[in-house]
């Protein structure tokens, strides 16, 4: 017959050689090389070895008595055909349904706020997540408990911006969905997300129009060329750092924050730290010739001393322009219907339309991943080359002469293939 209650109190106490310890009938004092103590009740169920932790051991931890009524327990179920481990899991999980029921929609999206917003890159994005999350926008909602939220919440969150101001509610939304997922990871709630847009609110909400469909109004390309010679008549640190956006299809805040430190003029790259970068991931742009140009114009600008960290196109006493600066630009000009932004979506469709460029080379030149976090993984090639070709195009087409604007660039890499 086997033997149990194996262990006194007083030897629990004592015993410090790392192992398990018998005490009889599965249950075993579990010590840790660093001396840490806990109960392990082991069993099978359906043909698998299986071990239930029951607590630490210890004067402040489960005692040897309350651990042999534990794993009594344990026994009575197993005898049952019941698995302990799943009523075990069972019940944590309803203990969390009871504690979430707690949780209201606006308490947890406050959380999730506050741990993600340090990885968000800039000061703006930030803003507007606590915005949109706040009070403001989503005042019903926020008081909704989190596992109740459903499909009716959310339309009534969003509908009221979804005809005059969509670009809001496509943001309210999305991080609707991203709260409402990850809330289901740390099991708070259950079942589909009721933010998703694909085969959910696609089918009720009328979809984005073509010209929406990117936020910033976009300048047609066809005009590009014209719109850029009158550009360069204007003087001025922002006019060029605002033709210095369109010919590298960068992002504005990665150009009124460039430091001289980061370009490589001989090599004729850019590099553009991951810090800065909306993806978080370094991007390398190349430089076409009229690229140069503006940057070795903006050198009288550059200081003797700690020049590397100093702006390429400053501001006033050397800080970085605003985004109002750019677009005051365009103000001037009697540019009422494109925004500086919006120059990506032109070269994007210029890229599209006028170019053999594959899709993966025209989003990498918008710094874009390409792909879902599978796909990215397996594409570590940034296209340097195949890029700098189409930059290049996209300034010969910029400087193209007048009769010769809406000519069609067949894209080529460096080595002649696609």
């Amino acid at each position: 017959m086997a033997i149990v209650n194996r262990l006194t109190a007083r030897g629990v106490a004592g015993l410090n050689e790392p192992g398990r310890h018998a005490d009889g009938a599965n249950l075993y004092l579990n010590i840790s090389k660093s001396g840490a103590k806990s109960w392990v009740f082991l069993f099978r169920f359906a043909g698998k070895q299986k071990e239930m932790g029951l607590g630490s051991a210890g004067p402040s931890g489960v005692s040897l008595a309350d651990a042999r009524d534990l794993a009594g327990e344990a026994r009575r179920l197993l005898a049952q055909g019941i698995d302990p481990l799943a009523v075990r899991q069972t019940a944590k999980a309803e203990a969390r349904a009871v504690e979430a029921a707690k949780i209201t929609f606006g308490q947890y999206a406050d959380d999730y706020v506050r741990l993600h917003e340090r990885e968000w890159a800039n000061d703006k994005h930030r803003a507007q997540w606590r915005a949109t999350t706040s009070d403001r926008y989503i005042r019903d909602l926020r008081r909704r408990p989190l596992a109740e939220v459903c499909t009716e919440d959310v339309l009534d969150a969003i509908k009221p911006f979804w005809t005059d101001k969509r670009e809001t509610a496509n943001r309210i939304r999305q991080r609707i969905e991203a709260i409402l997922d990850a809330a289901k990871v740390e099991g708070k709630r259950t079942g589909e997300n009721p933010a998703r847009w694909q085969g959910h609110l696609s089918l009720i909400l009328p979809a984005h129009g073509k010209r929406s469909k990117g936020h910033h109004a976009a300048m047609p390309w066809k005009r590009m060329p014209a719109f850029v010679e009158a550009l360069r008549e204007k003087d001025g640190i922002a006019a060029r750092a605002v033709e210095f956006t369109i010919l590298t299809a960068c992002r504005s805040g990665e150009i009124r924050n460039a430091t001289w430190g980061e370009f490589d003029l001989a090599d004729q790259v850019w590099t553009i730290p991951a810090a800065r970068m909306k993806a978080r991931r370094e991007h390398r742009v190349p430089l076409s010739a009229r690229v140069i140009e503006i940057v070795e114009a903006m050198a009288p600008l550059r200081p003797r001393d700690s020049w590397e960290s100093a702006l390429v196109f400053p501001g006033q006493r050397g800080r970085p322009m605003s985004d109002m600066t750019l677009s005051a630009v365009l103000r001037r000009m009697k540019v009422i219907d494109a925004t500086v932004h919006g120059f990506r979506s032109s070269f994007r469709d210029w890229g599209a339309e006028c170019t053999s460029a594959p899709h993966e080379v025209l989003e990498a030149a918008l710094a874009h991943v390409v792909g879902d976090g599978t796909v990215a993984a397996y594409f570590r090639s940034d296209l340097f080359d195949r890029r700098r070709g189409l930059l290049e195009q996209w300034a010969a087409f910029i400087a193209a002469e007048s009769d010769n604007r809406e000519n069609v660039f067949a894209f080529r890499s460096p080595s002649g293939g696609r």
